[in-house]
């Protein structure tokens, strides 16, 4: 009997039986497989659209895209597909901040007033290392009540810079932390003013021609731009064209764009210590407060580092991460409006973990964070529970079992061939599972 020719059967036994094989070897070569699958859950539930790519020490393990850069003219994604990142961009930022550091023509605990001699007396303590870390005090302007009304409206950094600077700080520089898109507006400013360009030729010729990356650059409404992609959000009618957003606006808090090929030659380079010395990288991704660092989030949890943020604007949510250890990068760039974005690469990124050999040191206390139930089904979820220092697990009209640790997030149940691997999200935060059994992934999130 030929291999076409076999009962189905017979032919899944066979699919599972290499799975499990496969399962017991270090590298799990069905990872990337798996990796597909549960991008695919999202894109059939119109949660998600858009490019993806996974790659751990060199290897690329995923690279596809998922639904359509236009819609109306039902053109896919793919890896060369141009997204608009959001905050994203602020990485980029702090690492122009960084050069310029290097280069003599930043201090870091300089007052902004330095390079802005008419900012209020009330920013003289918002120094650029503040702004870096969101711990300035500088009001949010995206988050006025104006702002919807006058994000489609051109301005420039100056203009956008008196939306704020008469408005009383959110707390005293220094003394608290809060996201602000405004002082990413200032550090454009900074940029500016200290290197003579502007801050779009600036990112362009010191971080982005050094690296190869030509497929990226700041965006402006105006430009013919190929293979860029539309953005659209969720209507109560379904998928529309997203809200107008004119691009002089996010400025060095949102305004790139960039392919997700394109951003592993970024990660690659940035970690690779092709754009700052070991000092400078070390200092951009040490946590200030509240695990946030300068331009990223740097999260220790369950004996992992993620370095990651993620971004988003009307049409587009965006997220990369990177684990240094592993050398580990996750880049899931969407254009449609959601938090897929966040929870995919959180995902993936456990699967990128779970295949590593790399293991992770787990005491009691963080085997704490994966306890609580995850829904399956609207009648079926998986119940993880804390018992005398080890975790047990319960899938609903199944018998409890013991979970015994793997690598990173990863557990097995005891005496069986599957597995539990818990996803995280963008703050490093427990937020669902995925249940490997039965060659089959079921995903489930925290409730």
């Amino acid at each position: 009997m030929s291999k076409a020719n076999k009962p189905v059967g017979v032919r899944i036994a066979f699919i599972c039986l290499t799975a499990a094989i496969l399962s017991a070897a270090p590298a799990l070569a069905h990872v990337p497989e798996r990796m597909d699958r549960i991008v695919r859950t999202s894109v059939e539930a119109n949660e998600f659209s858009g490019s993806v790519l996974v790659a751990r020490d060199g290897e690329v393990l995923l690279d596809r895209g998922y639904g359509f850069a236009n819609r109306e003219w039902l053109i896919p994604n793919d890896g060369d597909t141009k997204f608009r990142l959001g905050s994203i961009t602020k990485q980029f930022t702090a690492v122009a901040v960084m050069i310029l550091n290097e280069r003599g023509l930043v201090d870091l605990d300089a007052p902004v007033k330095t390079w802005l001699p008419d900012a209020p007396a009330a920013w003289d303590q918002v120094t650029v290392r503040r702004l870096l870390a969101h711990t300035a005090g500088v009001p949010n302007f995206t988050s006025f009540d104006d702002f919807q009304a006058r994000k489609a409206l051109p301005d420039t950094v100056d203009g956008l810079i008196a939306r704020f600077r008469d408005r009383p700080l959110d707390f005293q520089p220094g003394e608290g932390r809060k996201y602000s898109n405004s002082g990413y507006v200032l550090l454009t400013a900074v940029i500016e003013k200290a290197s003579g360009r502007s801050y779009a030729d600036f990112v362009a010729e010191n971080l982005l021609q050094p690296l190869g990356m030509t497929d990226s650059g700041y965006d402006t409404n105006a430009e013919i731009l190929p293979r860029r992609a539309s953005g659209y959000t969720p209507s109560a009618h379904g998928v529309v064209n997203a809200a107008y957003w004119d691009m002089s606006i996010p400025q060095g808090a949102g305004g790139l764009y960039s392919t997700t090929h394109d951003l592993l030659k970024w990660e690659q380079g940035l970690y690779g210590g092709r754009l700052l010395s070991p000092a400078s990288l070390t200092l951009l991704t040490t946590p200030v407060r509240d695990q946030y660092a300068f331009g990223v989030f740097a999260v220790q949890a369950a004996g992992n580092t993620t370095i990651a943020h993620s971004g988003g604007l009307d049409g587009f949510n965006t997220y990369m991460a990177y684990d240094p250890v592993r050398r580990t990068t996750v880049i899931v760039l969407g254009n449609l409006n959601g938090l897929a974005p966040d929870s995919l690469g959180a995902s993936l990124l456990g699967l990128a973990r779970e295949e590593s050999s790399v293991q992770a040191v787990t005491a009691v206390e963080p085997l704490q964070t994966f306890v609580g139930v995850y829904d399956l089904t609207p009648t079926s979820s998986v119940t993880v529970s804390l018992v005398n220092g080890r975790l047990r697990s319960q899938i609903t009209g199944e018998k409890e079992v013991e979970l015994d640790p793997g690598s990173g997030d990863v557990f097995s149940l005891r005496a069986s061939n599957a597995r539990l691997t818990f996803t995280r999200d963008a703050s490093g935060a427990v937020s669902g599972l995925m249940l490997h059994r039965d060659c089959r992934d079921a995903v489930a999130r925290k409730a």
